[in-house]
């Protein structure tokens, strides 16, 4: 499960724990204090920028928008190549934006997350790449708590309106003075951890594409993303005036589980949450409507779908979850019903992807690519020995993302793929 706070809706319940100051050796004895981190709204926006290309060593996603690749540093920017040669993209441009996660395109109009803002680009040329609008405190922004402190400042806060918490650093400290402050907190390992706010030119109408852990998703003049419990929908007919228009509940949610990953199919959507995969129809696109859940235990967990079947992967273990690492087949030709065909157990899978009944996962062998003609029984015919977290199926080719990494194979006969060339950041 992931674990995400607000200062004003943290609450403890622990008790202080005094230990020595001193090691065996006699050495004072420091520990990692978790402090949060504390930004100024109006220099972030007043940062953006866009520039030649840049260097990255941030993890990203990976996003396609007709011969362009984008790489989507999380909280850096966004990288764009021209990849209309994947055996050697070009790399042209660089969107300098510290607190972008997701993006989105539609008609050379490129929208992305900054923490809390929704901005917009022009990108209809690469060379003079515009920013043309900025919708301020539009978007849901809580920083991710780490999933393992040991202690934690908490009079650290925002002091003003133009302040927020955009994430958490450590600091060393001597353990006698973390134990003996009243603003340290020395955490159990068995504490409740809890939230409570719940609170180049293109053809007309083109949309890119985006991996298995999208949380942005476009369809017809809707803008779509995750506020860990429900799903809003933005008005982007007119994107210098975007506008929210709906918010829409799962009523498969319980116990806490976050909404995590979207795909659209056809005039759906499936969401990825750590309770399952969850649905929507967008017949009205500004006013989706749940329409079924399928759930499991804890785990993390994208999905994809090709016609009436969707596959999801669930990870657990560490925080996403007590349940075993799978894959989870699902009939949804009945999609207020969806009904699991089949389990294949793979450990630790990550994204994935599929494309002509041929199933692509990351898990960390590789990429796995399973034979799903027969949704009752995929079979694993090929494993890639590359670093890879998602994948993108494109009719052309496949593109895949690791750590730092960007790879892209050619489709081959027997469920194969070559390799067409490398993105190394």
């Amino acid at each position: 499960m992931k674990h995400k706070i607000l200062p004003l809706v943290l609450f403890v319940a622990m008790c202080l724990q005094l230990t020595s100051c001193n090691n065996d050796d006699g050495m004072l004895d420091t520990v990692a204090v978790t402090v949060p981190l504390i930004k100024s709204k109006s220099e972030i926006r007043n940062s953006i920028a866009i520039t030649d290309a840049q260097p990255t060593n941030s993890d990203g996603k990976i996003y396609v928008y007709t011969d362009l690749l984008f790489y989507i540093a999380q909280n850096s920017g966004i990288h764009i190549f021209n990849n209309q040669n994947p055996a050697s993209p070009v790399n042209l441009a660089f969107i300098q934006l510290e607190g972008v996660n997701d993006i989105s395109v539609k008609n050379n109009i490129l929208y992305a997350d900054n923490y809390m803002d929704l901005v917009v680009f022009d990108i209809s040329n690469l060379s003079n790449i515009q920013l043309v609008n900025t919708e301020e405190d539009m978007l849901p922004y809580y920083a991710a708590f780490p999933n393992d402190v040991a202690y934690y400042q908490d009079n650290v806060y925002p002091t003003s309106e133009d302040e927020f918490i955009a994430g958490y650093a450590t600091i060393q400290m001597e353990r006698v003075i973390a134990d003996n402050d009243p603003n340290i907190y020395n955490w159990n390992d068995d504490i409740f951890w809890g939230w409570e706010n719940f609170d180049g030119a293109v053809a007309a109408n083109e949309v890119g594409v985006g991996g298995s852990y999208a949380k942005f998703q476009i369809f017809n003049n809707a803008l779509y993303t995750l506020n860990d419990y429900s799903l809003l929908t933005f008005d982007i007919s007119n994107y210098n005036n975007i506008t929210q228009v709906s918010e829409t509940w799962m009523e498969g949610w319980f116990g806490g589980a976050v909404l995590e990953t979207t795909f659209i199919r056809k005039d759906y959507m499936f969401i990825g949450a750590t309770n399952g995969m969850h649905i929507v129809g967008l017949q009205d696109e500004f006013n989706p409507a749940y329409t079924s859940s399928f759930l499991h235990a804890t785990g993390c967990d994208p999905v994809v779908v090709e016609e009436n079947t969707a596959y999801i992967t669930i990870r657990g273990g560490n925080s996403c979850g007590a349940i075993e690492d799978q894959v989870n087949v699902i009939d949804v030709s009945d999609i207020t019903s969806p009904v699991e065909y089949s389990t294949y157990f793979l450990s630790n899978p990550y994204g994935l992807g599929i494309k002509d009944n041929i199933l692509y996962v990351c898990n960390d062998n590789g990429i796995n690519v399973f034979n799903a003609a027969n949704p009752s029984d995929i079979v694993l015919e090929n494993t890639y020995n590359v670093d890879s977290k998602d994948v993108i199926p494109l009719s052309s080719h496949l593109i895949s993302v690791g750590e730092n990494i960007i790879h892209q194979f050619s489709y081959t006969d027997n469920f194969g793929l070559e390799l067409i060339g490398t993105i190394q950041f």
